[in-house]
């Protein structure tokens, strides 16, 4: 496989992934804002730091991304 091809595939995946990401810390965010008054300390406190887990995720992928998509330009 050409290296174009093997970056081209590897950029498909990673916007599935960051699709994903994208969705569950949409998800997360509505969860913690419908929730926040009514779920213990605990549970808003792991969903603080999952929110802020995944969107670290996000971010990291997104750059990732971009750095494949350099590589592109450079081929």
């Amino acid at each position: 496989m050409a290296k174009i091809d093997r970056v081209k595939e590897e950029i498909g995946w990673l916007k599935l992934v960051f699709g994903i990401l994208a969705a569950i810390d949409v998800s997360l965010v509505g969860w913690l804002a419908q929730n926040y008054g009514k779920a213990s300390r605990v549970l808003i406190l792991a969903g603080v730091v999952a929110t802020a887990a995944v969107t670290l995720g996000v971010v990291r992928v997104n750059q990732v991304a971009y750095d494949r998509i350099a590589e592109l330009e450079d081929a």
